[in-house]
């Protein structure tokens, strides 16, 4: 069964208040993109992986990657105005029989053990979602009332999503909805259930600056630096 990887990269970044693109922006010596990229190369050189990219950000991208001598082959597909648009181009360089993991290009702490527990998962039960427990106490807000929310039936959703192709492409066959906020989400709407596995706390998306600190630090908590 062929392994392909959907590394989602459209963003531009607005809430890092930069003019780099955040999944462009440097982290621990090459860009967040890259790391991103490797964490799947390490876990099977043989995954075929997509990144997906806005046209007005590729002749940038093949500039970095000339410069940081970065050489991992992947296919370039363009993002649209919307993640499910992105993934959908994606998928067109995805076969019919084989198992894809989707993945946000801004996730750039994700592990060898998180990658292949989602694989796994998902080959034998079809899809693949990883979720952390929420350990903040939770309100619901409606206009000027509150109320507490019992947290212990909350979950939060991380990246890789990973299924059985012939599932995840049929779901993307469906029209757009403004309740398509991740892949699991569309494949739900196709009327899929939806199988949660243990993600990982370290597995945290670059969204605000100080989140590129946060990262940086776990990398030299990680290496011993």
């Amino acid at each position: 069964m062929d392994k392909f990887a959907i590394i989602v990269a459209g963003g531009t970044g607005t809430r890092m208040s930069s003019a780099i693109p955040k999944q462009f922006l440097p982290l621990a010596g090459k860009p967040v993109l890259m790391h991103s990229i490797q964490a799947f190369h390490e876990y099977d050189a043989k995954v075929k992986i997509i990144v997906a990219l806005p046209t007005g950000l590729i002749s940038e991208w093949k500039t970095l990657c000339s410069r940081y001598s970065f050489t991992i082959p992947h296919t370039l597909a363009q993002s649209g105005k919307v993640r499910f648009d992105s993934v959908k181009n994606a998928l067109s360089f995805v076969k019919l029989d084989g198992i894809v993991a989707i993945h946000d290009g801004v996730r750039p702490m994700i592990s060898k053990g998180l990658i292949s527990r989602a694989y796994d998962h998902a080959i034998a039960h079809d899809n693949a979602i990883p979720v952390t427990p929420v350990t903040d106490s939770v309100r619901m807000t409606n206009g000027n009332m509150n109320h507490p929310v019992d947290r212990s039936h909350l979950r939060l959703i991380q990246t890789p999503q990973v299924f059985l192709t012939s599932l995840i492409l049929k779901a993307y066959q469906q029209g757009y909805q403004d309740s398509f906020t991740d892949d699991a989400s569309v494949l739900e709407a196709a009327g899929e259930t939806i199988n949660l596995i243990r993600g990982d706390p370290y597995n945290i998306k670059i969204t605000y600056p100080e989140d590129l600190v946060i990262a940086e630090a776990l990398i030299k908590y990680k290496t011993g630096v």
